[in-house]
């Protein structure tokens, strides 16, 4: 169909009028791609499992609004700082806030919140700017510490759409006495997009 209509196309600009249309057109429908593409990126919706956003943020004011754990500072302090104020533990807990330890890799830190258990070594986690200037919506966390305390921790890496291979060591779960569910994580989750987005 669209062979036919280019070489009907071809055939009409043989005259200046045709001509003048068919570059009215063009301009006209120029005009709604860039529109479409204008609208698409003013407002991105988090996706399905797995669904990468890209969006400007660091982890830390991500996983402090979604998670509703109310701590500041940089990531790996998180397990100092919440010593009394909030439910620490070795095991995952969904709308509790994974903390990553220091690394050459990552040098502040990394807090995940837990989006779903899936077995006692394998969560899914929402979180941001794992990869730069993105959110990962519910990506696989696997616990390979050799006591199965979460201490060390392999986590899905979106560039290669597969497990990445290093091992990331992990102070454990900080969790609320009213940790948000699932479907309020999610929630959470669009509302910050929206909102980052719109600023």
């Amino acid at each position: 169909m669209w062979i036919l209509r280019t070489g009907w196309l071809v055939h009409q600009v043989r005259t200046r009028s045709a001509y003048r249309d068919l570059c009215g057109v063009a301009v006209v429908l120029f005009g709604i791609v860039l529109g479409l593409g204008g609208c698409a990126s003013k407002a991105p919706a988090v996706g399905p499992q797995g669904a990468v956003v890209r969006v400007p943020m660091e982890c830390v004011p991500f996983a402090r609004a979604v998670s509703e754990v109310e701590i500041r500072g940089n990531a790996a302090d998180w397990w100092r700082l919440a010593e009394g104020r909030y439910q620490r533990s070795a095991q995952p807990q969904v709308g509790g806030v994974l903390v990553f330890r220091r690394t050459a890799r990552l040098p502040h830190g990394h807090v995940s919140v837990v989006s779903q258990i899936l077995s006692d070594r394998h969560i899914l986690v929402t979180h941001a700017n794992w990869v730069r200037h993105q959110v990962s919506q519910d990506a696989p966390v696997i616990d390979v510490s050799a006591a199965n305390d979460w201490s060390e921790v392999r986590v899905w890496w979106p560039p290669s759409n597969q497990m990445g291979r290093t091992v990331f060591p992990t102070y454990g779960f900080i969790t609320t006495t009213a940790a948000p569910d699932a479907d309020r994580i999610a929630a959470n989750t669009r509302h910050l997009i929206q909102a980052v987005v719109r600023n």
